[in-house]
């Protein structure tokens, strides 16, 4: 018996196709800006980020989910779904990929400094434990 694959973007897509797709469509400057990987900034090529996220399985990660939820513009992972790893995330039927997110340099600053400063606003209303205090 065949076991029917989920529907996710990621299945059958190599690290080195998706790093070059991301690259080809949002330059190595968004990449850095948005991912804040050092293999977006120094001497970026896609071998060596090839290589970095083969060896780092934190960054590949967070890659694997900037690809699923900016490029491929798939809906928001739900508690349970984002306990999984992004290429174990299964999606709806008949979901399908949307455009890419138009990103700039400027835009993802905006995005960040946005999500900070309502980060604070919550945090201010009591409404965010701090880290310390939710890992007991």
């Amino acid at each position: 018996m065949i076991e029917e694959q989920q529907n996710n973007p990621l299945h059958g897509l190599k690290l080195k196709t998706m790093i070059t797709e991301l690259v080809d469509f949002y330059g190595w400057d968004v990449l850095d800006a948005a991912l804040r990987l050092d293999c977006f900034y120094h001497n970026p090529s896609i071998e060596s980020c090839h290589k970095f996220l083969k060896k780092t399985e934190w960054a590949s990660e967070k890659v694997e989910n900037f690809y699923l939820y900016k490029f491929k513009r798939m809906p928001k992972a739900s508690a349970y779904q984002y306990e999984l790893k992004p290429r174990e995330r299964g999606f709806a039927d008949g979901v399908l990929p949307k455009e890419p997110l138009p990103l700039t340099v400027e835009l993802v600053e905006e995005m960040r400094a946005t999500a900070a400063a309502n980060y604070a606003a919550k945090k201010k209303r009591g409404r965010v434990q701090d880290y310390k205090r939710s890992k007991r």
